[in-house]
């Protein structure tokens, strides 16, 4: 049994990624988004909390989050939302029960476990910030960064954070490669 200790920092930032059970690529239909969507407005209007990033990926999905002054209750956040997208979609993906799970009254929706990461420093919040734009060129989705549609990445090149071609190679940014 591992001895993973979680760290609550009070007001602090964390990079989330949860990840859908046994890795089924649903989230990126539209009946998934559509619930994301409304499970963390909910989860925000009682729990309020400051999407600094995100990208949805087909099986997983990854965040950075900014919690208020004086909480540090990730975790409640996190089982809300989870919580929220099983009821209002866990029939549109139907998958047996294992044992566990009934006896737990669990949906099938998303594994029970999910990671976090406390940024500890400015240069850690960007790096992930970096991560999570890249994280559809790394597994395959896209060519360019750009061309995720599920991503903030998107909400950083209009406010001129990111330059639109960000992390493009020369020869997929348009640009002709020379010797």
């Amino acid at each position: 049994m591992s001895n993973y200790h979680r760290l609550y920092i009070p007001g602090g930032s964390y990079f989330f990624t949860l990840v859908t059970e046994q890795r089924r690529p649903f989230l990126c239909q539209p009946p998934m988004r559509a619930a994301l969507k409304n499970a963390m407005a909910a989860v925000r209007r009682k729990h309020p909390f400051h999407v600094a990033g995100m990208v949805l990926l087909p099986d997983h999905m990854h965040m950075v989050w900014t919690l208020p002054q004086g909480d540090s209750d990730f975790p409640l956040r996190v089982r809300l939302i989870k919580s929220h997208m099983t009821k209002a979609c866990g029939s549109l993906v139907p998958h047996p029960l294992n044992q566990r799970r009934q006896h737990k009254q669990s949906g099938a929706l998303w594994q029970h476990r999910y990671w976090e990461h406390a940024l500890r420093s400015e240069e850690d919040f960007s790096h992930h910030l970096d991560y999570l734009h890249w994280n559809p060129v790394k597994h395959g989705l896209v060519q360019r960064v750009r061309d995720w549609p599920w991503s903030t990445f998107h909400a950083f090149v209009a406010t001129g954070a990111y330059p639109v071609d960000w992390c493009a190679p020369p020869a997929v940014a348009g640009y002709a490669l020379t010797r």
